[in-house]
């Protein structure tokens, strides 16, 4: 088994390292790099996105909840999807008309401040780490799964992977390999979702009530994982709102020519990841009934491993050429999707690093072409050292809950300040710093002390802190605000944001 699931696994890793290579002799300039050069359209840019959202959380940490806590789990799924209609009609068309690389070029456009834009940085750089931590640790599960390798062996190899991605190839090839993983993704879940419910005469219903029978009526109400009567609440609140703030989302609204091509991008995503999900319902719940709860905690106690066993389970369970054939293919294409996912983590980051603190705070702008490419690929270095260190201290954590802990912060420290420049004439840069500050603070501080991390000895009794974190971000930027005093030249420039931020004249592609 452990040579088949190589094998597949090196014929998937064999075609994006082609693509890879393909990408690296179109990547020249500093747009090539960060953003395609903007030429993608809006069914490609759909696809990326898509591959971007679907990452290890919803492929093994969702489905992984579901299994152990039913219903509480399918919440983190199904919640995600109204974040993109936030997106598609508040967020995505600003931000592609006034950004050009990374959120710090928004912030900046308005702030014209180079504090304004290392806050971003900060802000942007934490959520990517954060976010990045749970696909390393997905990794490592499944290559100890698979292979037998020791989980750090796995999260280094995951490392280097993503920096050859990022290094090589950029915008152009983490967007292909996204495609190429999104379409592997669907077709897989498609087939494991056709091949379960022939076992029930294709009557989704018949799950739940197996469920029902086997685990008790509690396991389709909520309460099971989110026990706190607000933890349904906050985790809905910080999705809807947390995505928003997704840096690695978020740019690629820059690889598109305009603000309509960024709308249609939204609309196939939507369409993409709510088939996805509500496919992970489905195979979250199969995996408690046919796999088992005791045994999917044995093999891993965050869960994570339910779905790789149901595929086993369905081939003809452990042991048989069929069983073991059909977890090589879904581990082979899980692992695939958590190197597409960091890549695009650590794009955003490195392009954080090098754009918006290298060239804009510490250069202000006076850097060629060349250089910014050069320090950017520099720095992918510096955020795969970054994630692989992060990444090894995260065995054994569910990898859904550490995501939300990064969307927390993104609805907490991002969204805030990338609200109020676009909507906001009073907002100034010292509001910028305390938006950033406070919220990413106060989300990493309650999540830290809540049951998460601290399990019944928690302070915060809610999973999900975004409830009172992203009021304390908020809060951080109305004050920041008010007592950094009146900055009339922003206020005069407020009237120009908002025109090109609705109508794109100017924008740059």
């Amino acid at each position: 088994m452990k040579v088949l699931t190589l094998v597949i696994f090196c014929i998937i890793l064999a075609l994006t390292l082609v693509v890879t290579y393909w990408a690296a002799k179109r990547t020249n300039t500093a747009s090539e790099f960060y953003a395609a050069g903007g030429n993608l359209s809006a069914k490609e840019n759909g696809f990326a996105l898509a591959g971007d959202w679907m990452s290890a959380a919803a492929f093994l940490g969702f489905t992984g909840l579901t299994a152990l806590y039913g219903m509480d789990g399918s919440l983190y799924a199904v919640s995600a999807l109204a974040a993109f209609l936030l997106i598609l009609m508040l967020i995505a068309e600003p931000i592609r008309n006034t950004g050009r690389f990374t959120l710090g070029d928004v912030i900046a456009y308005r702030m014209r401040r180079p504090e304004a834009r290392l806050a971003a940085v900060i802000g942007t750089t934490v959520v990517n780490l954060a976010y990045m931590i749970p696909q390393m640790a997905g990794a490592g599960v499944l290559m100890k799964l698979l292979l037998g390798v020791p989980y750090s062996t796995a999260v280094v190899f995951v490392g280097i992977g993503m920096v050859v991605y990022v290094r090589f190839g950029g915008m152009i090839a983490t967007t292909w390999v996204q495609i190429i993983k999104a379409v592997l993704l669907l077709t897989t879940a498609a087939v494991m979702v056709v091949w379960l419910l022939s076992k029930v005469g294709f009557n989704p219903l018949n799950l739940f009530s197996g469920v029902e029978a086997k685990y008790g009526a509690q396991m389709l109400l909520p309460g099971n994982y989110l026990k706190h009567p607000l933890d349904t609440f906050s985790l809905a609140l910080s999705l809807i709102v947390g995505t928003a703030g997704l840096p690695h989302i978020m740019t690629r609204f820059f690889t598109v020519p305009d603000a309509k091509t960024a709308r249609k991008s939204v609309i196939w995503l939507m369409f993409l990841a709510g088939s996805f999900f509500i496919v992970t319902t489905l195979i979250g719940l199969a995996s408690a009934i046919f796999v088992g709860q005791d045994q999917i905690r044995a093999a891993d106690k965050g869960g994570n491993l339910a779905l790789p066993l149901l595929a086993q389970y369905l081939g003809g369970g452990a042991g048989t050429l069929g069983g073991e054939i059909f977890l090589a293919v879904v581990c082979a294409i899980a692992f695939a999707t958590i190197l597409a996912v960091v890549a695009g983590l650590t794009l955003a980051t490195s392009g954080t690093i090098a754009h918006d603190l290298y060239v804009n705070v510490i250069k202000k702008g006076h850097v060629s072409e060349v250089g910014q490419v050069r320090v950017a690929k520099l720095s992918t270095l510096v955020v795969g050292v970054l994630a692989i260190g992060f990444g090894l201290l995260a065995e054994g954590l569910n990898v859904a809950v550490l995501v939300i802990l990064a969307i927390a912060i993104a609805a907490s420290a991002n969204f805030p300040i990338i609200l109020l420049s676009l909507f906001w004439r009073r907002f100034n840069t010292a509001g910028v710093i305390g938006g950033v500050v406070v919220g990413g603070i106060s989300a990493l501080g309650l999540a830290y002390i809540g049951p998460a991390f601290m399990g019944k000895d928690a302070i915060f009794p809610i999973v999900n802190p975004t409830i009172l974190s992203m009021p304390l971000g908020f809060l951080g930027a109305f004050l920041g605000t008010w007592l950094g005093g009146r900055d009339l030249a922003n206020e005069q420039r407020y009237d120009e944001v908002l025109f090109k931020a609705h109508t794109g004249v100017g924008a740059k592609k």
